[in-house]
């Protein structure tokens, strides 16, 4: 029998990352597990050529960008999709894949659920793609939901 205890489910607060948390959370209300929701602030800090021009340091930018994601965080997930009780949730700066796949590690998840964008042609090899990475690198099964696929979980 699969027994799945623990469910990580990364959120970008795209449509994608909602679809994933209802098959997340669908699934936790079928196994029993809990739900870890993670949002990843990527620092593009460095990349911003008007950076050093910036009123506000690095610091004050990162800090900013966490302390929205997690009060959105704590909005997630819509009554009734999980228990309140059986819910994560952690803010982390850092690359998406790693940290998704760190976090996964160091949790002991047991399934991943991530959304995905489904890109692909040229946007796909300029942007990449952070599920598939993280499908490539997780130290656990990965369920991937991409839109306009095959739904079994309903609105």
């Amino acid at each position: 029998m699969i027994q799945i205890g623990s469910i990580l489910v990364p959120i970008d607060f795209s449509q994608y990352g909602e679809q994933a948390l209802r098959y997340g959370c669908a699934l936790a209300d079928k196994f029993g597990s809990s739900v870890h929701l993670l949002h990843i602030v990527d620092d593009y800090y460095p990349y911003i050529a008007e950076a050093p021009a910036l009123s506000t340091s690095r610091d004050d930018y990162l800090g900013g960008l966490r302390a929205g994601a997690e009060q959105e965080l704590e909005k997630l997930p819509e009554a009734g999709w999980c228990p309140a009780d059986k819910v994560t949730r952690a803010v982390i700066v850092g690359t998406p894949f790693v940290e998704i796949v760190r976090y996964a590690k160091e949790q002991d998840i047991d399934l991943i659920v991530v959304g995905s964008h489904g890109r692909s042609g040229l946007s796909h090899v300029l942007m990449g793609s952070v599920a598939e990475r993280v499908v490539r690198k997780a130290p656990c099964p990965v369920l991937t939901v991409r839109p306009g696929q095959h739904e079994f979980v309903l609105p």
